[in-house]
Order: C-alpha cells, then structure tokens, then sequence
C-alpha cells in the first residue's frame, strides 16, 4: 500500500470541479488501502511568501512540506490553467518545494570552460523514483490548445518534462478541457470515472 501526497491548487476547496476531482481520487485510493496526506493550499493556516532566491534557508513550512513528500510515495497535484499556467498558488508551492539541491541538482560537463561552465544535466534528488502526477482543468476544448502543446508549454507538459524528469519522477497526467459551471451531468459522470481509473493505476 502506498501513501499519496495531494497538493490541491484551486481557490474553491469545496464544491469546484476540481474539489471533485479530489474528494473522488481520495476516497478511491482509501477503498483500495493507499493512505492519504492532503494540503489544501488556500486553506493553510500558514502560507508562503511569493517564491524569493534570496530567502535562504527557506521558510520552515518548506521543510516541513519536503518532509512529508519524503514520507510518501506518489506526489499528486491538482488544479487549473490560468494563462497557460497551473494556478499562481500551486506554482509558487512548485517553486518553493520542488527546488535545488533538495529535488535535484546541476552537473555541469565543463566545469573548466570559459563558456559552457552552466551547461551539463540534472542529477534526481529525494524524490527519485516516486511517482508524480498532474491533474489540470481547461476552460476551453483541446483544439484551443493545440498550437502551444507543439512548444510544451502548456502545463501539463511543462510540469511532466521540466519539473518532474528534473527529480527523477515516473509521471502520470489526467487532463479535463472545456470544464465551466452547469458540465452536463453523463459528460461529468465520465469524468469521474477516468479519476477511479486513474486512482486505481497507482
């Protein structure tokens, strides 16, 4: 059995689609005898300041976030797009948490030279080998997206190839397009029953 961090994004903790998403996944995983370690990121008494390099050691709550990812297997994050991004909230935390040298760290290929002293690969950190997935909601259809998923910067692509293959992550994504109030009630029906399938894979 395996224990599954959630980061979950969304401003609205308790009946957004995204809050189903959640609660469906969870109580999925619970019934199969995964155990669960969930973070609301808006509801959190403490909050982190906006991602700052000069701030080092980082916040106390970065630790305290990096110590209980350790405890865990799967690393699952849940939230939206807003201009091509995850949420700024669920960004930030990335940014914090998911940082060098603690998730992975540069190894540069010429350290001698003049001119390629910064270029080399990433080496895994403490989160090599685990598991992490993405889930993401768009207002709009998948045609919209098309022309950006061709640059990887759509969010889901960004987060599987420049932040989870940095830490040495397998990866799984659930992506759920033109996702606005009053979803017709069999299309939300299959959508749920892609997130047990999903909960199931784990």
């Amino acid at each position: 059995m395996k224990k599954i961090f959630i980061a979950f994004g969304h401003h609205n903790t308790k009946n957004s689609f995204n809050a189903q998403i959640r609660d469906t996944f969870i109580r999925e995983v619970i019934s199969l005898g995964h155990t669960i370690d969930l973070v609301n990121l808006f509801d959190e008494r403490e909050q982190l300041p906006f991602y700052n390099q000069n701030i080092n050691p980082p916040p106390s709550l970065v630790l305290d976030y990096r110590s209980r990812l350790e405890k865990c297997d799967v690393m699952f994050l849940i939230g939206a797009c807003h201009n091509l991004r995850l949420n700024s909230i669920l960004e930030n935390w990335v940014d914090w948490v998911l940082h060098p040298k603690w998730f992975f760290s540069y190894r540069s290929m010429f350290q001698e030279s003049k001119f390629f002293k910064n270029y080399g690969y990433p080496v895994p950190g403490a989160m090599k080998g685990k598991l992490g997935i993405v889930s993401i909601t768009y207002g709009g259809p998948m045609i919209s997206y098309w022309n950006f998923s061709f640059f990887d910067n759509i969010p889901f692509r960004r987060i599987k190839k420049s932040v989870f293959q940095l830490g040495g992550l397998k990866t799984k994504y659930i992506r759920f397009y033109s996702i606005l109030p009053n979803l017709d009630k069999d299309i939300y029906q299959k959508h749920m029953l892609r997130v047990k399938k999903l909960a199931q894979s784990i």
